[in-house]
């Protein structure tokens, strides 16, 4: 009786400690807590318009073409624009290695164009703003009171407005690289919105 108590003790100190380090980046831990896909999963099918408005199916890219699945928070986030520019030199070695970026933000188009014109993104973005994506992939999560206030005071941007929502909800900024059997190779997870996928580890994961 007295270890069950013992780790009862201890497995509710971590779950309260988990719970304030996801608080501490944004992530509302009373409605759910995201904990994305794993490498061996497979991916979830989805089908959504890009910047352009042509229709992108995933298991139709599969086909021909491995992906890197990029999410991304909006325009207003200057951790995300440093991230996406960085791919402005490096997506022709990722095209040579047979694979097409895609990257998913819950900001409507408005947004999308903002990021693009910050950023010069030359790859696909597509709009969720209804959370269809994030949610299959397990990235999405209700942003807390507190930190859409900062937003709000800091970068001068509405979370909700910006996605179309009533409710304020972000992706975590995950990487995934799915092979064309639709298996996923590479995860790169962290609540931690300024912890991202390197390019060197999705290049080695390709």
């Amino acid at each position: 009786m007295k270890n069950f108590a013992i780790t009862l003790t201890l497995l509710i100190a971590a779950l309260t400690a988990k719970a304030q380090n996801y608080e501490q980046y944004g992530i509302n831990t009373d409605t759910n807590t995201p904990e994305g896909l794993k490498i061996g999963d497979k991916a979830p099918n989805f089908r959504a318009k890009n910047q352009t408005g042509e229709s992108i199916d995933l298991n139709e890219v599969l086909k021909d073409e491995k992906v890197v699945l990029i999410f991304y928070r909006g325009y207003w986030c200057p951790v995300c624009s440093k991230y996406l520019k960085n791919y402005k030199d490096s997506l022709k070695l990722i095209t040579q290695k047979g694979a097409r970026v895609i990257a998913v933000t819950p900001e409507k188009q408005e947004g999308v164009q903002k990021t693009i014109k910050k950023t010069d993104a030359k790859f696909e973005i597509l709009s969720d703003t209804d959370g269809e994506i994030m949610n299959k992939y397990g990235v999405e999560f209700k942003v807390t009171d507190k930190y859409e206030k900062k937003i709000k005071t800091f970068l001068r941007a509405d979370i909700a407005e910006n996605n179309n929502q009533k409710d304020a909800k972000l992706p975590v900024p995950a990487t995934y690289v799915i092979g064309k059997d639709g298996i996923i190779d590479f995860v790169q997870f962290d609540p931690n919105y300024k912890n991202r996928a390197s390019i060197k580890s999705i290049l080695d994961a390709l």
